[in-house]
């Protein structure tokens, strides 16, 4: 539970920094959205979906690396061997 509370917070603060480097495009109120209520619209929806791509990708992380240590374990090198 404790690796999904952070999982979700990186995700969070690493989805604020991408609206934050965006920044220079939406301050300017050009682009498809012209009214402000509509970029909030467009940032907000963003930024959710943002926050779930990143926490899908610290999830496949992990398991890529539990994965590769299962693979590096000494009795397993042992047990092909012996196979």
């Amino acid at each position: 539970m404790a690796q999904r509370v952070i999982d979700l917070v990186i995700s969070a603060l690493a989805a604020a920094l991408s609206v934050l480097l965006s920044w220079p495009y939406w301050h300017s109120v050009g682009y498809w959205a012209e009214t402000p209520a509509m970029w909030t619209v467009y940032i907000v929806v963003g930024y959710v979906l943002a926050v779930y791509v990143f926490y899908a990708f610290l999830g496949s992380l992990r398991t890529l690396f539990l994965h590769d240590a299962q693979g590096h374990r000494p009795d397993a090198a042992s047990q092909e061997k012996q196979s």
